[in-house]
């Protein structure tokens, strides 16, 4: 270790507190220092280059310091960096929201912007609601989520997931959604097929909507990934039958696309592979290749209809971000595009999808592995105590932290949630690099299921 690091993570200790972290690990834990990256490497100060297993949190598809985003953030940062888009535009942001209506499902036509996937959220349960105010409909005040989801950490965001370890401790704060059971295909008897369990739990989803529908805005998902919820994965039926009974009860459906979207499941967005259009669809993550923060919430003409009226009547949606629309953002975003038309994204990604799963096959019999799934460019392992129990290891053994640390001292960087080792790299990753972040888990995992 250099003195520059060892510096550096001096410095950070006593002045950084890192997201989702806690900082006592650190004690023993070393932080992982980046200087520099490229493609879908990391390197540190020290020359130590890491394959960066998790797109940094789920967001960098293209590459890190990807040329062609590269230049369009320095060509719009010499014209415009930003200005408020409340009163005044930029093209930039026109180009955008033409460019997200053309590409995303159905009659999505509207285009609001936000700072984050969270603030994207929390814009969608509110234009929901309002909405429904709007229409003379008042006692439309709650939504319907489903056990197991994840859709951010602002309070509005928080209230619509169901993770106990992000949510737990807020519950004093948080809305009270109506959860129903997740059609998370783990839990399907022996012999059922994903597309059956689907169907057989929208049963519940069918059963709230038909008794609660007078007092629900709006049902939310994330269409075929629990992403924070462990990478569990659903059959699409699921979507086709909540896009019928929303329409029947009139319920307006929010499809929450911010960590599945652009390209993720193997479609660019995961609501495509039901055939159905959401109400409002959240994007945000990869909207900007992983470069700037920046979300969108795209919704229908009637919806914005609905806020459309005279100011004494005050019906517009009072809802604002300084940062709402910024040009480098949205510079970033359309060159992200660029690259999905001219590069034949989708279809490069399913030879890499094929060689996740001729690569992870290699776990279906092991041991302590009750599950190997796969959506597109997400494919996850399920770690178990006991194969035939499907018991977990206890989430105080901290099993997962032994594959973390690993994966570093080996160059690569993983992130397994609990029981739950996964990879969700960047779309440039190769098929030799593929094969060495799976041999690098391998090992990980083999080390932390050993008796302790």
């Amino acid at each position: 270790m250099t003195k520059l690091f060892s510096n550096l993570a001096q410095r950070d200790l006593a002045s950084v507190w890192h997201p989702c972290t806690q900082m006592k690990d650190h004690e023993s834990l070393p932080m992982l220092l980046v200087k520099k990256a490229k493609g879908a490497w990391l390197e540190d100060f020290d020359g130590n280059r890491y394959l960066d297993g998790i797109s940094s949190w789920w967001v960098n598809i293209f590459g890190h310091c990807n040329e062609k985003i590269n230049q369009a953030i320095a060509q719009q940062l010499g014209q415009l960096e930003h200005v408020l888009l409340a009163g005044c535009s930029h093209e930039p942001v026109i180009d955008l929201s033409e460019q997200l209506i053309k590409i995303t499902p159905g009659p999505l036509s509207r285009c609001f912007y936000a700072d984050n996937g969270s603030s994207a959220i929390e814009a969608a349960i509110k234009m929901s609601f309002h909405y429904w105010r709007n229409q003379g409909q008042l006692q439309k005040t709650r939504f319907v989520n489903l056990a197991n989801s994840y859709h951010g950490e602002t309070i509005g965001a928080l209230s619509m997931g169901d993770v106990a370890l992000f949510r737990e401790v807020y519950q004093p704060l948080l809305l009270d959604p109506i959860t129903v059971p997740s059609p998370d295909g783990y839990h399907r008897e022996p012999g059922e097929t994903a597309l059956e369990y689907a169907r057989r739990m929208f049963l519940h989803m069918e059963e709230v909507l038909r008794n609660h529908h007078e007092e629900v805005c709006a049902v939310i998902v994330e269409p075929l990934v629990q992403c924070a919820g462990g990478m569990r994965m659903y059959d699409p039926e699921y979507l086709r039958l909540l896009r019928a009974a929303c329409d029947a009860y009139g319920v307006h459906l929010i499809a929450d696309e911010i960590a599945v979207g652009f390209g993720r499941t193997g479609t660019l967005f995961a609501c495509e592979q039901a055939d159905i259009a959401p109400d409002f669809m959240c994007l945000s993550k990869a909207l900007t290749g992983g470069y700037l923060p920046m979300s969108a919430v795209l919704t229908t003409d009637p919806v914005y209809e609905a806020f459309y009226d005279e100011y004494e009547n005050l019906n517009a949606f009072m809802h604002s971000h300084s940062y709402t629309g910024n040009p480098l953002g949205c510079a970033a975003a359309l060159a992200t595009l660029d690259i999905f038309k001219e590069e034949n994204v989708i279809a490069a990604n399913k030879v890499l999808s094929r060689e996740f799963a001729t690569q992870c096959k290699r776990f279906e019999d092991h041991p302590n592995v009750s599950d190997v799934r796969q959506c597109g460019m997400i494919m996850a392992i399920e770690l178990v105590q006991d194969k035939a129990t499907r018991e977990p290891f206890p989430w105080q053994q901290r099993r997962s932290l032994q594959i973390y640390r690993y994966g570093l001292e080996h160059g690569v960087l993983l992130r397994p949630m609990s029981n739950v080792v996964y990879f969700m790299p960047p779309y440039v990753i190769t098929t030799e690099e593929i094969r060495m972040l799976v041999d690098v888990a391998e090992r990980g995992i083999e080390l932390a299921v050993r008796d302790q």
